[in-house]
């Protein structure tokens, strides 16, 4: 092996290595850290796509995030999650292989009775890792978010999802019904009561079709699927310490973003509901609750599985149950996602991503 290639994974294992601790600085994931030198959101910006699809090198932390509820044609239900962060080491990026971006890839397909999970690790300027607009594609080695949508159309409206682990793999296809959600004001969420803010959209109208494979065995499978973008320098306080999130598909054909971002007193929590024709009303914080129902041995931790959800503005008031306890994403970050389905004054499926347990 040359010098140089010897040099180049020296400095991505250093970096790799220091992440942990950069991770833990403050707040959950170290995302409440200053934002030394990087840039912000800042409230009345507005997104411009296709340019927002692709990646933003000046902030510090950005993810193109895809979770899906799917079925066999037997009708069992299963889920699959498809995610690339990129986080910036230096307000000031380099080229080639001085390059300062980190690039992880998540990758889960989720049972009744076993949850697969994969993670690739690549440092940005050498081509293992990245995003382009022109056309669309996000990647990490051989695992891709790539867009199929015909000229003049937004190409995140067709993407096709690809990735394998051991003993699972997945490609889907994912074909949107309605336009992109702005989440919060016009794409700028606000993530804590001091103020700290992400710019912030979503896709929750993708209609999926495709095949799993789990242990050699490949299946059909159609379902739901949402796509979350977004990205900050200090999207939390510096005392938040994790998040319950939810996205919620209801049979009604409506749709629901909620989340509480924990801290040292009654935290903070924000939601979006969007109307089955993509209508937003977004919701400020104390307009939803979150009460946890049942805790599972998760990983040794005691995870909070089961939650009762109320947006009394909407007459929302439901509980929600996971397709599998044990959704532990053993990553270099560790956390819980998985699917969930949900009963009450609605029905219907989603997903709960829980960090900082």
């Amino acid at each position: 092996m040359s010098a140089r290639y010897l040099a180049f994974f020296g400095t991505v294992l250093m970096a790799l290595l220091a992440l942990p601790a950069i991770l833990l600085a403050q707040g959950f994931a170290g995302l409440g850290s200053d934002a030394q030198g990087f840039s912000v959101p800042q409230r009345g910006t507005t997104l411009s796509f296709p340019r927002d699809h692709g990646a933003h090198p000046d902030f510090r932390i950005e993810w193109w995030y895809v979770t899906a509820n799917l079925a066999t044609e037997d009708g069992r239900p299963l889920g699959a999650q498809w995610t690339l962060f990129r986080s910036a080491l230096a307000p000031q990026d380099q080229a080639g292989w001085s390059s300062r971006q980190i690039w992880i890839g998540h990758a889960a397909v989720t049972t009744a009775d076993h949850h697969y999970v994969a993670e690739r690790l690549a440092r940005g300027g050498v081509g293992q890792a990245g995003v382009v607009t022109s056309p669309f594609e996000a990647w990490i080695d051989d695992w891709h978010m790539t867009s199929s949508s015909a000229g003049g159309i937004d190409p995140m409206a067709q993407i096709d999802l690809h990735a394998t682990g051991q003993d699972f793999g997945y490609q889907l296809a994912l074909t949107a019904t309605k336009p992109f959600v702005l989440q919060g004001d016009r794409g700028y969420s606000v993530k804590s009561q001091a103020g700290q803010a992400s710019y912030y959209y979503s896709q929750p109208f993708y209609e999926v079709k495709g095949t799993v494979s789990l242990g050699g065995l490949l299946v059909k499978v159609l379902g739901k699927a949402w796509l979350d973008r977004e990205w900050s320098s200090q999207p939390l306080a510096s005392d938040q310490t994790g998040w319950d999130w939810f996205s919620l598909h209801l049979a009604s054909g409506e749709k629901v973003m909620a989340f509480r971002l924990r801290d040292s007193g009654e935290g903070y929590t924000s939601a979006n509901w969007i109307s089955a024709d993509g209508q937003t009303t977004p919701l400020s914080s104390g307009d939803v609750t979150f009460e946890p129902l049942r805790s599972a041995k998760v990983n040794g931790k005691d995870i909070p599985v089961a939650w009762r959800v109320k947006i009394a503005s909407k007459g929302l008031d439901i509980t929600t149950k996971p397709l599998n306890d044990n959704a532990w994403m053993a990553t270099s970050t560790p956390y819980w996602e998985g699917p969930i389905s949900f009963d009450g004054s609605a029905s219907g499926v989603g997903y709960l991503e829980m960090t900082g347990y």
